[in-house]
């Protein structure tokens, strides 16, 4: 408690000095005449977004605000809203539309903030929105900035100047993980391109370097075990590189990639390869969505590194199964480690399906803890052990949730082996969540056919508690159609026309709805299948089988 107060207390010391007129003055002021390099942004746009940008329609980190004049303040809207806009990174969606439009636009918009807002403020300048605004604009330089007036050239390169330096002297301060490695990378791009900054390089460098040794693991996936941190964190680190190859080119003293980034990125790519469904977007667990398919290929295309994906990613917690056109991904790892945790997901030995390019059992996705509003109740729940392909006990999440949003790991003990032969594949695994407060281990195991025709489950609960309820969920993607037989068996109806008929033992079978926000931003409705049952003294099993019907 002393120590949060301490922080608390150093947090207002800052803001009082950073807010003061005073503090401006010690920023540099003199504007270079022109960039020494600029980086390369490759990254895709969203055209249909720039329209809405181009009529005053911001729709940003799962907010949405319509008003004439940059909403720069719109404390309504949710600090992530405001974090999004002023870092900048719509600007490729105004790069998107082509044409002058969108270049005159950002214009406007970024002369708009450079009234408004270039001096400090606790959010527009916190670390990692001013490093994403850094690299945002001048990962956006040949679109909107060197064909303008030498007006509008000199007032971005005078900010930017104050912008770098104000970045150099609080880093790394508060930020920890992902917002860390963000706030890295506008330094490091700002240090290169302003002649006078490059003697900033090395020392950002380190810090890098010491935040890959903690936040890469060996098998390439992120600590936090969300998918999609795997992507996000390669595409800043690609960024890394392309930027300082080009400062190898362009400045006088030597810039060199270090061997730690070369090697974080050619092991993150085949981490992001092993969680890509047949769709090409990313499997959903532990707080991730989708992303966009094109997203993920520019990103491998990017990275340049060859490896396939593993089979076991046992670092990160997952195992992998191909087998026809049959993808299995399952969760059976533990949760995050402290520091990590605070948005991870309780779906224990959770597991999702794909045939092709037809995703067929899911999770139900994630919504942001810093998305305000009703986002807010929507992230509680999809965290819940419900909301997950995955066994609960007694309406009770598999691992508990403190105040702050980290998980209680004591008792989270999970393991794992995989086994292939003739028969095809096998994961066994268990996880010991529910052992604490109900005393039971859950254990399940997957078999899933050489071809990938019929993938059979057994899922069973072992230990001396008393008896109590428990449910089976898999939930379904909104595009399976699903449909109960005679007999009690479940027909599930792939868009393509191919079927799958699910049966199972142990407790009755019945549909329900569920709901899908694997993508981020957009909310369907969908189906699951829930198999109800109780344990029995020394605990109970359910087996169940999913075999493509033959036509």
């Amino acid at each position: 408690m002393a120590r949060r107060g301490g922080r608390r207390f150093r947090q207002r010391l800052l803001s009082y000095a950073f807010g003061s007129p005073i503090y401006g003055l010690t920023l540099p002021r003199r504007a270079p005449n022109d960039l020494a390099c600029t980086p390369v942004d490759p990254w895709p746009g969203d055209a249909e977004r720039g329209s809405e940008l181009l009529r005053g329609v911001y729709r940003l980190a799962g907010g949405a605000v319509s008003d004439e004049r940059p909403p720069w303040f719109a404390a309504e809207a949710g600090e992530a809203f405001l974090a999004a806009l002023h870092g900048f990174e719509w600007l490729r969606e105004l790069r998107a539309l082509g044409g002058d439009g969108g270049r005159r636009r950002a214009r406007q918009l970024v002369d708009d903030w450079l009234t408004t807002c270039d001096r400090w403020e606790p959010l527009a300048w916190r670390g990692d929105v001013l490093g994403a605004r850094i690299a945002n604009w001048l990962g956006g330089h040949d679109f909107f900035i060197a064909s303008a007036d030498d007006a509008f050239r000199q007032r971005v390169f005078a900010s930017l100047v104050r912008q770098v330096h104000h970045l150099a002297r609080i880093l790394p301060g508060e930020l920890t993980g992902v917002p860390l490695l963000v706030a890295l990378k506008g330094l490091v791009q700002g240090a290169l391109a302003l002649p006078e900054a490059d003697g900033r390089v090395a020392a950002a460098l380190a810090l890098v370097e010491r935040e890959l040794a903690g936040q890469v693991l060996p098998d390439g996936g992120h600590v936090d075990r969300n998918p999609a941190t795997t992507l996000t964190v390669l595409r800043h680190l690609v960024d890394l590189r392309t930027s300082l190859r080009l400062g190898q080119a362009a400045l006088p003293r030597a810039v060199t990639v270090p061997e730690v980034l070369q090697y974080a990125i050619d092991r993150m790519a085949p981490a992001v390869r092993f969680f890509r469904h047949g769709d090409g977007a990313l499997a959903v667990f532990n707080g991730g969505t989708e992303q966009t398919a094109i997203l993920v290929d520019t990103t491998l295309a990017q990275a340049d590194a060859r490896g396939r994906p593993l089979k076991s990613a046992r670092h990160s917690g997952y195992e992998r199964v191909l087998a026809g056109r049959t993808l299995v991904v399952a969760d059976v790892g533990g949760p995050p480690p402290e520091g990590f945790d605070a948005d991870a997901h309780v779906g224990p030995l959770a597991f999702e399906l794909s045939v092709g390019r037809e995703r067929m059992i899911v999770n139900c996705g994630a919504v942001p803890s810093h998305h305000g509003g009703q986002a807010a109740g929507w992230h509680a729940a999809l965290r819940s052990t419900a909301a997950h392909s995955t066994l609960t006990l007694a309406d009770t999440n598999a691992l508990p949730m403190r105040s702050d949003g980290a998980l209680e790991t004591m008792s989270a003990a999970v393991a794992a082996t995989r086994v292939a032969d003739a028969d095809g594949t096998v994961i066994d695994a268990s996880h010991a969540g529910y052992r604490a407060a109900f005393g039971f281990v859950h254990r399940r195991r997957l078999r899933i056919s050489p071809g990938g025709d019929q993938v059979r489950g057994e899922d069973g609960l072992t230990g001396d508690g008393s008896a109590q309820p428990f449910v089976l969920r898999f939930h379904l993607h909104p595009t399976v159609r699903a449909s109960l037989l005679h007999g009690g068996d479940a027909l599930l109806r792939l868009p393509a026309g191919s079927g799958w008929r699910f049966r199972a033992n142990g407790g009755p079978l019945r549909l329900e709805d569920s709901v899908y926000l694997g993508r981020q931003g957009e909310r369907r409705a969908s189906r699951q299948l829930v198999i109800d049952a109780t344990t029995a003294p020394g605990g109970a099993a359910v087996t169940w089988e999913l075999a493509r019907e033959r036509r």
